[in-house]
């Protein structure tokens, strides 16, 4: 009989919380397909980050300073310049109704020319609020320097600022900072790799061995042995239709290919900052005894051989019975034996309960010692 002994201090609110999300994984959630189009990204098919400078006009006193942020009035001033509106060099002047914004945008892959994206704006100076103000027009880069998509627009702002005469101010959530749906059009399509060459690549967006073998052997066996090759950890390279439209058809069919992903690597995760803990199903704990608390949770494993009758069609095997018991007692110290498991571990939480500060401290003493098999990740 292996005995296993876990010490945990009582919190009721944080056993019901950790209990339910990882009972669920582990009772209720074996391993299940998923879509490739959910676990892979097609090589060569990305959104495009797009950026400009502009100004942001029609503000209510909260502008830039011009005094503290110069480049606020030399932009003003290259801007009417493009309107055949000269102003005079070395004469200064205040704009508290305009403020240099960033302008930034996702650019969807596809999208083609006269169609609107979302763009964010950000003040780059001191403006107090751009509440109520107009985006001029903005031309808005690629990495390569081209442009394109132009955006201008009215802002909406979700932050509020307001203040007294007596300096005294209050701020919600922050108003230098606005969005404007759909603020850009496109002018300029981004081409992919989708209709070029005779393959195409999925791209794994968790790296693994596994999964990679697996999606490939799931293609091979819906399009025939020798269609898709894991190339490594990431990429599936599958050969495919020369035709566009014929590969637009192949494409749908394909990103709809059920697969069962590869068991994640053993880990643990604590947030420093909330107390949530995560377990992984795969964590494991080798023989190790810590002293933490003054509850004892006692988990007793007895191995049973299940043995079939003479004509059933099975075979004789070992089956693990697990008994949970609560004591308290006046020693301090706990053990875990070899192949305590997630469960095991979610059993003694719903009996005696847990405080985030003690089961964190339980985890890093397990690691330090190299009980915790397992990557412990404090974020």
């Amino acid at each position: 009989m292996i005995t296993r002994m876990l010490k945990l201090t009582k919190n009721p609110a944080f056993v019901l919380l950790l209990s339910t999300v990882l009972n669920a994984s582990v009772f209720l959630a074996p391993a299940h397909a998923d879509r490739l189009k959910d676990i892979a990204n097609l090589q060569g098919v990305q959104a495009n980050q797009l950026v400009g400078v502009g100004l942001v006009t029609g503000l209510d006193g909260t502008g830039d300073q011009t005094t503290q942020a110069p480049f606020t009035a030399e932009s003003f001033r290259a801007y009417l310049n493009q309107f055949g509106i000269p102003l005079p060099q070395g004469q200064s002047f205040q704009l508290n109704n305009v403020a240099v914004v960033s302008v930034q945008a996702e650019l969807p892959a596809f999208t083609k020319p006269g169609q609107n994206i979302d763009v964010t704006v950000s003040s780059l100076a001191n403006a107090e609020s751009l509440r109520g103000g107009t985006l001029e027009r903005t031309f808005l880069q690629g990495v390569d320097g081209e442009v394109y998509a132009i955006a201008q627009g009215n802002l909406i702002v979700g932050g509020l600022g307001v203040g007294a005469a007596d300096g005294s101010s209050i701020t919600i959530n922050v108003p230098s900072v606005g969005r404007i749906p759909g603020g850009a059009t496109s002018v300029r399509e981004v081409v992919t790799g989708f209709g070029f060459g005779d393959s195409i690549t999925f791209n794994l967006k968790r790296a693994d061995f596994t999964t990679a073998k697996r999606v490939s052997q799931a293609i091979n066996d819906f399009l025939g042995e020798g269609s898709a090759n894991a190339l490594d950890a990431v990429s599936i390279q599958v050969s495919a239709p020369a035709d566009l439209q014929t590969r637009v058809a192949f494409m749908s069919e394909l990103e709809n290919i059920q697969v069962d992903q590869g068991s994640a690597v053993a880990r643990v995760i604590v947030n420093s900052r909330t107390g949530t803990i995560v377990i992984g199903e795969q964590v494991r704990v080798s023989p190790a005894a810590v002293t933490h608390g003054s509850l004892t949770v006692t988990i007793s494993e007895s191995l049973q051989v299940s043995q079939p009758n003479a004509l059933a069609d099975g075979s004789t095997v070992v089956v693990p019975q697990s008994d949970v018991g609560v004591t308290q007692e006046s020693n301090r110290m706990f053990l875990f034996d070899t192949g305590t498991t997630l469960s095991d571990i979610v059993q003694a939480i719903n009996a005696v309960g847990a405080a985030p500060g003690d089961l964190t401290a339980i985890l890093e003493a397990l690691k330090q010692s190299g009980s915790l098999k397992a990557d412990l990740i404090v974020i």
